[in-house]
């Protein structure tokens, strides 16, 4: 297949968030659809910063396409609330949230001048529920995300751009989720997977696939959705 007959060709995205796992896995897919993909992750570009994301923005001439995937847990561990510090606390906050926030204003300007965008953040199972890794600052700040992709989708659909979700369930994806899941133990791994439909763990792939979605031509009419990858495990 040509790179003219993609389904995304012509298009530029950025995708944040690229060093490893599911930012990569995005990277990854959005270019084989056709893509010209921008990756940036927290040795290239910060995303809480604003000046650093409008200069690459810029530089790039705007965006059509717009993935969040930058933020996590940013190697913090669940402790009880009143141990946990304002920095703590700041830091998943900031880059989870006010990242996506940052970059969103970064490329709608582009996007509304063309009448046309796709914008995508990847929050989680624990922004609809609770967060298995018991940081609060996590899962406050991907609830905290839904939110945001519905108000920017009722700002942003009267200018063709659309801003939906993807929540992901547990995916071994990179050294903190995969240190999360050994901290299980034998027992406690079989627990969370009878907990999931599906009976596996996710992939970057799978998140992805969601991604390649809200970006298609098929989704055109679908705005300020949050869609659960994670094998049903949002059933309970």
């Amino acid at each position: 297949m040509t790179n003219e007959n993609q389904p995304l060709s012509g298009k530029v995205a950025l995708v944040t968030g690229t060093t490893q796992g599911i930012g990569r896995g995005i990277a990854e897919a959005l270019t084989r659809e056709g893509a010209t993909v921008h990756g940036i992750d927290k040795d290239t570009v910060d995303v809480t910063d604003s000046a650093a994301v409008n200069a690459f923005v810029a530089s790039i001439g705007g965006a059509d396409i717009l993935v969040n995937s930058a933020g996590g847990v940013r190697g913090q561990v669940g402790k009880p609330i009143e141990e946990v510090t304002d920095e703590q606390w700041r830091d998943v906050v900031e880059s989870n949230l006010t990242g996506a926030f940052i970059c969103v204003r970064a490329v709608v300007p582009t996007m509304k001048e063309r009448g046309w965008g796709r914008i995508v953040t990847i929050s989680s199972g624990a922004g609809r529920s609770i967060s298995l890794t018991g940081i609060q600052a996590y899962a406050s700040a991907k609830a905290a995300q839904i939110g945001f992709t519905r108000q920017m989708a009722h700002e942003l659909g009267r200018f063709g751009i659309t801003v939906n979700c993807v929540a992901p369930g547990f995916v071994l994806s990179n050294p903190t989720s995969i240190a999360q899941w050994e901290s299980y133990g034998e027992e406690g791994q079989q627990k969370l997977l009878d907990a999931i439909p599906t009976r596996r763990l996710g992939t970057a792939e799978d998140i992805a696939n969601g991604v390649r979605f809200f970006v298609s031509p098929d989704s055109s009419w679908i705005s300020g959705q949050t869609l659960s990858v994670d094998g049903g495990h949002a059933l309970y």
